[in-house]
């Protein structure tokens, strides 16, 4: 029963977490989103600072709570096709679009802070859903395999049942959870450090399952199993006392023990696979600064994908599944401005930028993974209601400037002069927006 709770809990902060910038989430919570995810040399909030430089939170010099909750939805779309004659001599070309059916998800987020002022120390726990991705496109009707088969309609060769060379019904649920505890020394009065040591959960649910070996039933689904991950992160804080900041972090790559999946293949046969992915090193820098009523802030970031388990490798194994994603290391530019100048009622702006992490090449084997936003566009603002509570929302819309796209790949026509197997003359691509409203409630316990 215990363990049942403790998994419940878990579900409840990560289970609808949905990626901006390759599959980290750009920002926590609402006031940290509203700033595009810039927090590195800019602390407005405690959540901010806790998830991009926990020497940053020695900014804050009082007990406070904050609680975010968002309601995120996003719209992508999975096209393909095929050549003529591919489905047969004499076939014509088939293409197609499936969108993606998934409902509105939920996004919280919690985060404590003892601070006290006169103090060199700070200390705060948090608990993050920082990443994840998920799709859900369903198999197409107008198939091959259907009698009223229509090749000149809408048809998507991509979905076609998996006795038709297709994948069929298309979904994942990926979810990460990070608690925190993290610690910020005051060195001076202009320059502290901070240490924040991480625990993760993360749980995996694929169908089909690509890194499963095929059989003649095709690929299985999977069930949802979950792994344990521990990571560190580390940041540097300087305020000038003049109106620069600058800060600098590094999250070190949290590493995950193995995905274990029970596989169920169509014809109700049982495998096992493993299946390791672990969350990127992030190297941080910060640059702020503060004047009368404006307040901006300035984050880079770098991402090292190619270097992760699960990103790293790609291509078909042997037995023909997937080794991994492949995904390329990515830049992102998180940047944001508040305006103080009316009064209890602070407003934000914020814009963040993400490089795409998946080569051309290797758009076939991210189709679970398609949630990847270029660029997100935010607003957001806080209500002061008094001394110890205050408000927060923001809204926010992204999408990825255009499609992802490459040919489809088959390991039955892997060569020496085609390793992947690409199929001439076909085409799998994928695009999306997000959109998000969240709000935000924090406590300060005042002496």
């Amino acid at each position: 029963m215990k363990s049942f709770y403790l998994q419940l809990l878990f579900f409840s902060f990560s289970a609808m977490m949905f990626s901006q910038a390759g599959h980290i989430m750009q920002g926590i919570g609402a006031v940290n989103m509203s700033m595009g995810g810039a927090a590195t040399a800019q602390p407005l909030d405690i959540s901010g600072a806790m998830q991009w430089n926990p020497a940053a939170l020695s900014v804050f010099d009082s007990k406070i709570l904050k609680l975010d909750v968002g309601l995120f939805s996003s719209s992508p779309e999975l096209y393909s096709s095929l050549p003529a004659g591919m489905l047969g001599p004499g076939a014509p070309g088939v293409s197609g679009i499936t969108k993606d059916d998934r409902g509105t998800s939920l996004m919280p987020a919690l985060a404590m802070v003892w601070g006290k002022e006169g103090s060199k120390h700070t200390f705060g726990v948090s608990a993050f859903g920082i990443s994840g991705f998920g799709v859900t496109f369903p198999e197409e009707a107008n198939n091959p395999l259907s009698p009223n088969f229509n090749p000149m309609e809408n048809s998507n060769p991509i979905n076609y049942p998996q006795m038709a060379r297709g994948f069929g019904h298309i979904e994942s649920d990926y979810m990460l959870l990070q608690v925190g505890a993290t610690w910020a020394y005051q060195l001076t009065d202009k320059f502290s450090i901070g240490v924040q040591p991480t625990i993760n959960y993360a749980a995996l649910e694929l169908a089909p399952n690509p890194t499963a070996n095929p059989t003649m039933a095709g690929y299985p689904t999977t069930d949802k199993p979950s792994a344990i991950g521990f990571g560190a992160q580390f940041g540097m804080f300087y305020d000038s006392g003049h109106g620069i900041k600058l800060g600098a972090s590094y999250k070190m790559p949290q590493t995950f023990s193995k995905f274990k999946f029970t596989n169920t293949y169509l014809d109700n046969s049982i495998s096992e696979n493993e299946f390791q992915m672990d969350y990127p090193g992030i190297l941080s820098l910060g640059l702020g600064y503060s004047a009368g009523d404006i307040d901006f802030a300035f984050d880079f970031r770098r991402v090292d994908y190619e270097n992760t388990a699960g990103f790293k490798n790609t291509g078909w194994t042997p037995r023909a599944s997937v080794a991994g994603f492949g995904w390329k290391n990515i830049s992102i530019i998180s940047t944001g401005l508040q305006y103080k100048g009316i009064n209890k009622l602070p407003l934000r702006i914020g814009y963040t930028y993400s490089s795409n992490p998946i080569p051309e090449e290797l758009t076939f084997f991210n189709i679970p993974a398609t949630a990847v936003i270029k660029n997100a566009y935010q607003f957001g603002l806080s209500y002061i209601v008094n001394d110890s509570w205050k408000l927060d929302a923001v809204y926010h819309y992204g999408d990825s400037d255009g499609s992802t796209e490459g040919q489809i790949l088959s390991p039955d026509m892997i060569s020496q002069n085609n390793p992947l197997g690409a199929m001439p003359g076909s085409k799998v691509s994928y695009q999306m927006t997000t959109s998000m409203i969240q709000f935000g409630l924090s406590y300060t316990f005042n002496k």
